[in-house]
């Protein structure tokens, strides 16, 4: 479908984009979500089904990692039928596809609307730099921007965004398989702290390791420094898991080195804190 100065788009994601509602409901985006099971019990992450509060009450009590499982093709089919009635045009972006199976689902979905115009982005990424793109799409719809254009801006976010992630401690990616037993241990012993990030390709991969948590924060910050340039305005987005007052650790160290900056703070939702657990991430990029 070509654009036209009266189509109307709606914007879609999913429930790892962990935006904050006041931006959902400002901007009208739609959220498709994902569940997490602890054992018999599943969740819809929609915030409500299971308070964070109640998520990391309950993940540090299970002795397995919970469950995340991505949306039907059925999930989607349903949004997509009730937003096509109010509007010509869908953009859909989610989580990387090397993450969950989210953008299968909606891929298998979008060919039941054979001729209509739905355009899905596979993100390559999750949480904060997933959030940042659909925020950018939203804005711009908002603003009355065309099709083309939207499309344009939110590939050039997914090119440039950096994010590192920071887990506190490594019993859920020991819980996950992710690293064994004995080497988990051993880095605990050595109080070894991974710093995580996404490569090209949208898997989250080992980025460096430090020692001690207060030199791992430090470590986030610098590895920013060395990757943006201060004479222009930096997007930065932190957030964290159970990790409240590290946050705010990172953010008054931010706004020591860096004046011009747009900064936000959000907290890690419920799938992606599955395989997290409690920490802080640092997403960033520059236009």
């Amino acid at each position: 479908m070509t654009d036209s100065i009266n189509s109307k788009i709606a914007i879609v994601t999913d429930s790892t984009s962990d935006i904050p509602e006041e931006f959902l409901k400002k901007y009208n985006i739609t959220v498709v979500p994902l569940k997490v099971t602890f054992g018999s019990e599943t969740y819809i992450d929609d915030g409500i089904s299971l308070t964070l509060d109640d998520f990391y009450k309950k993940l540090k009590e299970s002795p397995a990692l919970p469950k995340s499982s991505q949306p039907s093709p059925g999930d989607f089919i349903n949004v997509y039928k009730e937003l096509f009635k109010d509007n010509d045009t869908i953009i859909s972006i989610h989580i990387s596809s090397k993450l969950s199976a989210t953008m299968n689902s909606a891929t298998l979905a979008a060919k039941e609307f054979p001729g209509k115009d739905i355009n899905l982005i596979d993100s390559l990424a999750a949480h904060a730099p997933l959030g940042m793109m659909v925020l950018k799409a939203a804005a711009l719809n908002a603003e009355g921007k065309q099709k083309d254009e939207i499309l344009n801006e939110v590939n050039k976010i997914k090119n440039t965004v950096k994010a590192f992630i920071l887990p506190k401690n490594l019993e859920n990616l020991k819980k996950g398989g992710r690293i064994g037993k004995a080497r988990g241990f051993i880095a605990s012993i050595l109080d070894v702290k991974p710093v995580l990030t996404l490569n090209t390709r949208g898997e989250i991969v080992l980025l460096k390791t430090t020692r001690g948590w207060e030199h791992a924060r430090d470590e986030v910050i610098k590895t920013m420094e060395d990757m943006t340039d201060k004479n222009k305005k930096i997007y930065i987005v932190i957030s964290n898991s159970n990790s409240s007052e590290d946050a705010d650790y990172i953010e008054q160290k931010i706004k020591e080195k860096f004046d011009n900056i747009d900064l936000s703070k959000i907290n890690i939702g419920i799938t992606v804190g599955t395989h997290v657990g409690t920490g802080i991430g640092l997403t960033f990029y520059q236009d």
